[in-house]
């Protein structure tokens, strides 16, 4: 019995060590990648003076997934090498606390993202649709701070219910506290799956709205090219545009399933559900970022001249 107890405590450690390891080199890359992004639109914003929407979207974006990816390493590392450091009193609750906002920024103004893109490239007839095309300069700053307030009240939420969470643990251990412990998990019922869930839902709910209807009117606009035998260069961009749309949702759609499997912990899928979730989304805010400098020319351009100056350097030494 002390063997296999043993034993099973070094594979969990050792899965541990892995684990982090491979964290610790996606949050890396993804610092940098978004580092690199806020630096760029922070210089446009200084020559220019002013940012347009795309940008400001962007910009507060490679700001949140920043901070995100470094919260997220924090508490991977203190769960996975010292995990007793999280139930010291206000360690635990700043680090949910600051790991939440930044999660939801993430995932709000990721849909605001995908929102803004429907809107300007998607050309339908709606009154309501050609409003928000007139407007769209006019709603993206108050859109982006609804989404941080959003973020700021699940925060919140989530803060509430680390306190709760720790209390729970420090007087589960007395006699007579059944009756207290079901009610106050009555009550975080309510907070964790009606509000926390509300948020996360109607992020993702905003992504595939805005989705569908741009894959519908670039499917209808490459058909009527097509009967109108138009040039296959604008053909060829418009498939292009439907397949890098496609990937975004798909990436975005299996971040928001880790994201939801990991609120919902269970004894026995445990260990393997959490060693994914927390290998892809440590891994999503830097593949998407590293996706959006791609698709930016002028960030693509500096880019490479960046990795072809750190390599020539390297190469010197």
């Amino acid at each position: 019995m002390e063997a296999c107890h043993s034993s099973q405590k070094s594979n969990g450690t050792s899965h541990g060590a892995m684990a982090l390891a491979i964290i610790s080199l996606e949050v890396f890359a993804g610092v940098w990648i978004n580092a690199f992004l806020v630096c760029v639109l922070c210089i446009a914003w200084v020559k220019k003076k002013t940012l347009n929407s795309n940008e400001k979207i962007l910009l507060l974006l490679g700001c949140s997934r920043f901070c995100y990816l470094c919260f997220s390493w924090v508490h991977c590392s203190l769960s996975l090498a010292y995990p007793n450091y999280l139930y010291v009193q206000p360690t635990f609750q700043v680090i949910i606390f600051f790991r939440s906002f930044f999660t939801c920024s993430n995932l709000w103004v990721s849909a605001c993202l995908f929102v803004f893109y429907c809107i300007k490239i998607a050309n339908f007839r709606n009154r309501f649709f050609i409003y928000l095309k007139v407007k769209t300069d006019r709603i993206v700053p108050w859109l982006l701070l609804a989404s941080l307030l959003s973020a700021l009240a699940i925060s919140i939420i989530a803060y509430d219910l680390a306190v709760t969470k720790l209390s729970n643990s420090h007087n589960s251990t007395g006699q007579g506290n059944s009756s207290k412990l079901s009610g106050k998990m009555d009550e975080n019922f309510f907070q964790t799956y009606l509000i926390y869930g509300f948020g996360f839902a109607t992020s993702f709910t905003a992504v595939i709205c805005s989705t569908l209807l741009l894959l519908f009117f670039l499917w209808r606009h490459t058909c009527k090219m097509q009967k109108n035998s138009m040039n296959s260069l604008s053909m060829d961009a418009h498939i292009k545009a439907m397949k890098s749309i496609l990937s975004f949702f798909i990436m975005y759609s299996i971040n928001f399933t880790f994201l939801i499997l990991s609120r919902n912990k269970s004894k026995n899928a445990e260990n393997y559900v959490m060693f994914l979730s927390l290998i892809f989304m440590c891994a999503f805010p830097g593949v998407h970022s590293l996706i959006l400098i791609f698709s930016n020319p002028k960030m693509e351009k500096m880019l490479i001249k960046i990795l072809c100056r750190v390599k020539c350097k390297l190469c010197i030494r």
